[in-house]
């Protein structure tokens, strides 16, 4: 899952939020020097990677993308479920996508100074491009992969992974459908006891 999934699967806590969005640039202990509910996001974060990560139907998409993105299939897929979410965001949430966007980029900025090095790099651009809106189009995808490759080690795939979208975009999308209610399960269970799923997926913290 990619950013606007983390954010959306944060629920309504501003601090949860800020530690799930930031999550991937948070390495191993360096959470604690996080507070609380935002230690809590980190996890979230990790424990939502984990688990989509490892999941069948996830897998299943992903190998749609693995002859061009080898070992990378898995973070366009992720890109991909943003766009799925994005298109069908009414069926997730009965607050419209801009107003939650708008939202979310209002709290990320009143905690900028607490954000790592790279999120404050990359954080204005982001609001200014309105990349999380744009999930919602392909040209949306288009432009976030676009910068991928060239800001990361991703390849420069975007024509193909386009091409694999749009040949199995009904199945992608099916597939997608019936992983979000399991993710959805999974984050309510890990709010209800996180250090559990903690010890449970992330044994190697240190």
């Amino acid at each position: 899952m990619n950013y606007l999934a983390h954010l959306y699967l944060s629920g309504d806590d501003a601090k949860l939020l800020v530690g799930n969005f930031i999550g991937d640039y948070v390495k191993g202990r360096r959470f604690t020097r996080y507070s609380g509910v935002m230690q809590t996001g980190i996890l979230l974060h990790r424990h939502i990677d984990s688990f989509t990560d490892n999941h069948p139907v996830f897998q299943q998409s992903s190998s749609v993308f693995r002859d061009g993105y080898r070992r990378y299939a898995g973070v366009v897929c992720d890109i991909i479920y943003d766009h799925f979410l994005a298109a069908n965001w009414r069926v997730y949430s009965e607050v419209d996508l801009h107003s939650f966007v708008v939202r979310a980029h209002r709290i990320l900025m009143q905690h900028y100074f607490s954000l790592p090095s790279k999120v404050k790099q990359f954080l204005p651009f982001l609001i200014k491009s309105r990349r999380l809106e744009n999930y919602q189009h392909i040209e949306g995808v288009e432009k976030t992969l676009n910068i991928m490759s060239a800001n990361s080690s991703l390849p420069d795939k975007t024509s193909f992974a386009l091409k694999q979208l749009q040949s199995h975009y009904d199945e992608l999308q099916q597939q997608f459908s019936e992983f979000m209610p399991e993710i959805k399960a999974s984050v309510r269970a890990f709010m209800v006891a996180p250090d559990r799923f903690i010890s449970f997926n992330h044994p190697a913290i240190s």
